[in-house]
C-alpha cells in the first residue's frame, strides 16, 4: 500500500510527466453549479494554505491538534513579519497591481514574497518524499536574519540525499527557467556551498528529531571533496509560470490540451538544457519541475488574500 502523502495533494495536483530530470505538474478543471468548466483555483489555494504551518515552522515547532487555528494564524503572522511578504501583499492586494518579470523590484528582493518557496515545499514533500531539514521562515522570524540562500533545504531519507532547491514564479516560463540557471551558477560552487553549510549546520545542531542528523552534518563539514558533496545532492528547480493553455482549453484531458501542454513543457526543458552553461553541470543532479497555471499573478493575489486573513483568526 502506498504511503500517505503529508498533504494528500494528488487529488488536486497531478504529476503529468515523471522522468529522471523532468517532472511536470498541473491543476485541472471542474464543473461548477451551472455545469461550466472552471479552473480549480479554490482547491489549489486551500491546499497551499494547509502547507503554511510546516513551511513556516518545520521541525522547530510541533503541531498541537487542540490549537490548530491559533497555530495556523501564528504561521501566517510569521510570514507577514518578513518585509518581502508585506511589500508583495501591498502590491498584489492593496494596490491591485503585480510585479512584472523584468521589474527591478523582482531583481532586488520582492520575489521572496511571492510564495515560490511554499509551492516548492509542497511538491517536494508530496511528490518526492522529502523531509524539511530546516525552515527559513522560522529562523528569519525568530532571529531577524536569513538562515540560508536556498529556497528549500530538504533531505530524502530513503535515498540519503540532500535536496537543495530553487524556485521561480514568472509570467513567462522561459524567463523563469533562465533565472533558475542564474541561481545554480551562483549557488553551486565550492565557496558558496561551504558558507551555506556552515549556517545550516549551526541551525540544525540543537535538534535531535532530524533523521540521520550526524550524516548530514558530516557532509557539510567542509572537509569532503566537492565531487562527493555534489553526488549527495539533488537540485530541484521549480518554475511556476503562466500558461495560456488554461484559457484555450477547459479540460486537461482533451487531446488538444495534452498535446499543447507537453509541447510547451518540453520546449522549456530543451531551452533549459541548451542554455545551462554551468561549468559543473555534468556533476549536478538537476530535476526541472514545471508547474504551469492560468496566471501566476492571480495565484499570488489569491494566496496573499487567504493568508493575510488567516493571521487575524487568532484574535477573533
Amino acid at each position: 500500500m502506498e504511503k500517505k502523502k503529508p498533504f494528500n495533494s494528488a487529488k488536486i495536483i497531478e504529476e503529468r510527466i515523471s522522468e529522471a530530470n523532468l517532472k511536470t505538474y498541473l491543476v485541472g478543471f471542474d464543473i461548477d453549479d451551472n455545469n461550466e468548466s472552471k479552473y480549480r483555483w479554490k482547491e489549489l489555494v486551500n491546499l497551499l494554505q494547509n502547507v503554511i504551518f510546516e513551511f513556516a515552522f518545520g521541525y522547530h515547532l510541533e503541531p498541537d491538534k487542540t490549537k490548530l487555528i491559533d497555530q495556523l494564524s501564528d504561521a501566517a503572522k510569521s510570514i507577514y513579519k518578513i518585509e518581502e511578504f508585506k511589500k508583495a501583499k501591498e502590491i498584489y492586494v492593496d494596490n491591485c497591481s503585480f510585479i512584472d518579470d523584468s521589474d527591478e523590484q523582482r531583481k532586488s528582493f520582492l520575489k521572496r514574497g511571492e510564495f515560490g518557496e511554499l509551492i516548492l515545499h509542497l511538491i517536494l514533500r508530496d511528490f518526492h518524499s522529502t523531509v524539511p531539514l530546516l525552515s527559513k521562515i522560522y529562523f528569519k522570524d525568530s532571529y531577524g536574519v536569513p538562515v540560508h540562500g536556498f529556497d528549500a533545504v530538504h533531505i530524502q531519507p530513503e535515498n540519503k540525499t540532500m535536496w537543495l532547491g530553487e524556485s521561480k514564479l514568472y509570467m513567462d516560463g522561459k524567463k523563469g527557467v533562465e533565472a533558475l540557471i542564474k541561481d545554480i551558477k551562483e549557488h553551486f560552487q565550492r565557496d558558496y556551498l561551504n558558507n551555506e553549510f556552515v549556517i545550516i549546520s549551526k541551525k540544525i545542531e540543537p535538534y535531535d528529531n532530524i533523521p540521520e542528523k550526524e550524516e548530514w552534518l558530516e557532509l557539510m563539514d567542509g572537509k569532503s571533496k566537492l565531487k562527493d558533496v555534489l553526488s549527495s545532492i539533488t537540485i530541484p528547480l521549480l518554475c511556476t509560470y503562466s500558461s495560456d493553455n488554461f484559457t484555450k482549453y477547459d479540460d486537461e484531458n482533451q487531446s488538444e490540451f495534452i498535446e499543447s501542454y507537453e509541447k510547451e513543457v518540453r520546449n522549456l526543458k530543451n531551452n533549459f538544457d541548451n542554455i545551462n552553461d554551468h561549468p559543473l553541470k555534468s556533476n549536478l543532479n538537476i530535476v526541472l519541475l514545471l508547474f504551469p497555471v492560468p496566471c501566476k499573478n492571480e495565484l499570488i493575489k489569491r494566496l496573499h488574500k487567504k493568508l493575510y486573513t488567516l493571521q487575524e483568526l487568532k484574535d477573533e
